[in-house]
């Protein structure tokens, strides 16, 4: 079975930044591609980036120029770098994975909150 586990989320000053972390556990197909999303309270969850084990990289047209996600696979990890954080980027911050989609499996959710 698949396992994702997100870390380094927190609270950051507008303007900051943080760097958040997705340990994965599975095989080399259910980690094929990875990446993230985020779900703000009232909100629907909305794609960010992913990540495929050979690098290609998606972004959503919102976060391009501020988030960047890569992976180690070495450590079957997988990260979001997000820099010039606003308030509007608060939310819960998933993980997730699978063959094509990065959605058959999801991580916990590590909480981002960005402070005005």
């Amino acid at each position: 079975q698949v396992q994702l586990v997100e870390s380094g989320g927190g609270s950051v000053q507008a303007g900051g930044s943080l760097r958040l972390s997705c340990a994965a556990s599975g095989n080399f197909f259910s980690i094929n591609v990875m990446g993230w999303y985020r779900q703000a309270p009232g909100k629907q969850r909305e794609f960010l980036a992913s990540i495929t084990s050979a690098g290609s990289t998606n972004y959503a047209d919102f976060v391009k120029g501020r988030f960047t996600i890569s992976r180690d696979n070495a450590k079957n990890t997988a990260y979001l770098q997000m820099n010039n954080l606003n308030p509007e980027d608060t939310a819960v911050y998933y993980c997730a994975a699978g063959l094509v989609r990065p959605a058959a499996s999801w991580g916990q959710g590590t909480q981002v909150t960005v402070l005005s």
